[in-house]
């Protein structure tokens, strides 16, 4: 494990994760607060169209995939609180993306190798650009949420309330979703688009049922998003099996069994999420 270490590929493969990682954990915890996690999944799916699309046309993944999550971003943000509700008609557009990808993968079959990266993660195979890469959108995303923070959190928790008191919620419901949108191009290079709800769920939606504050919530899942990376990375290493396997294994796992066993051990702590205070 230490000979493995020393290599560059796997020094490139934990900082590509960690990367990652954080700006998942962080950008997922609006997701779960604006109960938008399936419009985050299916943007992924898009940009598997979008990925395979711009290989017809001589460009890299990366950019395919970042162009067609943004279009489809921005449609979904438009809709703002009433993409709530719309499982149907996204889960209609998820398919079509799909299929799109597919078409694409059919009329380019000499790039079927990079298709499978792009669905099933490629994070052992990164390069320094996609190191760069990831630094600047992460530089970005951070920035961008620094600015937006306490309207986002105020319209996320109460967008009737915020409305009112001259917050632009339609505005920060567009840009919020161009910013999943590029996390999520970013998180594809981690565990691919089959995946990349592992990474940007999982760990927001844990820390929101075990803490109060914001802040706390945030960091606590940045944390947990640290750990199922790096773990994921040391037990595809050790098992030779494929990254992305083991770090969704241990997102999922982790809250099936940590959500239900923190409630049952310390019901007296239960902190209701905000949406769920809402309805009560």
């Amino acid at each position: 494990m230490i000979n493995l270490l020393s290599h560059q590929f796997v020094q490139y493969a934990f900082l590509a994760g960690t990367i990652i990682a954080i700006v998942a954990a962080i950008v997922g915890y609006f997701v779960v607060l604006r109960q938008q996690a399936f419009a985050g999944h299916a943007l992924s799916h898009i940009g598997f169209a979008g990925a395979t699309g711009a290989a017809l046309v001589g460009l890299s993944a990366f950019t395919g995939t970042l162009i067609f999550t943004i279009i489809a971003a921005m449609g979904m943000g438009i809709l703002g609180k009433r993409i709530q509700g719309r499982d149907v008609e996204i889960g209609m557009i998820l398919s079509f993306a799909l299929g799109l990808g597919v078409l694409f993968l059919k009329l380019y079959t000499t790039n079927a190798t990079e298709a499978v990266g792009i669905l099933f993660g490629s994070i052992l195979s990164v390069t320094t650009t996609d190191i760069v890469m990831s630094i600047i959108t992460a530089v970005i995303t951070f920035i961008a949420l620094l600015f937006i923070f306490r309207p986002l959190l105020f319209s996320s928790v109460d967008p009737e309330v915020a409305e009112a008191r001259g917050v632009p919620v339609q505005f920060l419901s567009i840009f919020f979703m161009v910013l999943l949108a590029v996390t999520v191009t970013g998180a594809i290079l981690v565990v691919g688009v089959l995946l990349v709800f592992a990474l940007l769920v999982a760990p927001a939606a844990i820390a929101q049922h075990m803490a109060k504050r914001p802040l706390t919530t945030i960091i606590l899942s940045v944390c947990l998003g640290l750990f199922f990376t790096w773990c994921g990375l040391f037990l595809a290493l050790f098992f030779h099996g494929p990254v992305s396997f083991f770090i969704a294994g241990l997102a999922s796992v982790s809250y099936l069994v940590a959500v239900p066993l923190y409630h049952s051990i310390s019901p007296h702590f239960y902190t209701p999420l905000p949406h769920e205070n809402r309805e009560h």
